[in-house]
Parts: C-alpha cells; structure tokens; sequence
C-alpha cells in the first residue's frame, strides 16, 4: 500500500462552479496507482466541493441560482467582517462538502460519465484556494 499526497492552487474568477478534474487527473496518472482512493478536502470555511454534471452547462446555472435564492447576500446576518457575501458564502459551504473520497480504478478515478469535480466557489471576489489531494493504494 502506497500514499501520495500534494496541494493544488486554484485561482477563482468569480462565484460559481469551477471544473477541477482535469487539474487532479494528472496527479492521479503520475502516482501510477491502479487501485485506492482519493481524498480531496478544501482548505476554506467559504468555498466547497462537488461531484456534478459536467456535460450541460445549465446544471452549473441552475445550481449557482438556487444556492443564492437558500443562502441570499443580506445585511441582516452578524458575521459580514467581509461584506455582504461572507456569511451566505459560509452557508453555502455549509450545505455542500468540503471533502470528497472517490475511488481509483484501473488507474482512474471512478466517476459517472457525466461526472466531474468542482470547486464552489461561494464568494463574490476572486480568490485563490488550495486542496488538498491524498491518493493511498496500490
């Protein structure tokens, strides 16, 4: 049984998902594993993962409409020490994950067709984030 593990910086334009799959892939194929699992954790309170439809853009739409109708931008929240979006962002977080495990076979990571892996991105401003990766197995 091997490990492997690494960070990855991903540099956020604007809320929203951000399609990180072909960043972790190549990590995966470098560490020359067949079978194990994958860890992916996001290192911050105000941005999360997800496994999603990576085919119709729509999805990614719909999505980032109803995470802003659940968790709206108010000034009526008490934590807004960075503005109006802070506290939503740490709702939004909330509601979704910030850790994923996704299995490794035959060299590659276990995802449905239409599947990919996002960053969600749940502040307004760009940010530049960091996951962690850590792939045990053989």
């Amino acid at each position: 049984m091997r490990q492997a593990t690494t960070l990855i910086t991903i540099d956020t334009s604007r809320q929203g998902l951000v399609d990180v799959t072909h960043r972790i892939e190549p990590w995966i194929r470098e560490q020359r594993m067949t079978e194990g699992l994958l860890t992916v954790f996001c290192r911050h309170t105000s941005a999360s993962l997800l496994i999603q439809e990576n085919a119709a853009p729509e999805v990614r739409t719909d999505l980032e409409a109803y995470f802003a109708r659940i968790a709206p931008e108010s000034r009526d929240y008490l934590h807004d020490d960075e503005g109006p979006d802070d506290m939503p962002a740490h709702l939004r977080t909330a509601l979704t994950q910030v850790a994923l495990s996704i299995p490794l076979i035959d060299g590659g990571l276990a995802l449905g067709t239409w599947q990919g892996l996002y960053l969600f991105e749940h502040r307004r401003r760009p940010h530049r984030r960091t996951v962690a990766l850590h792939l045990i197995g053989d």
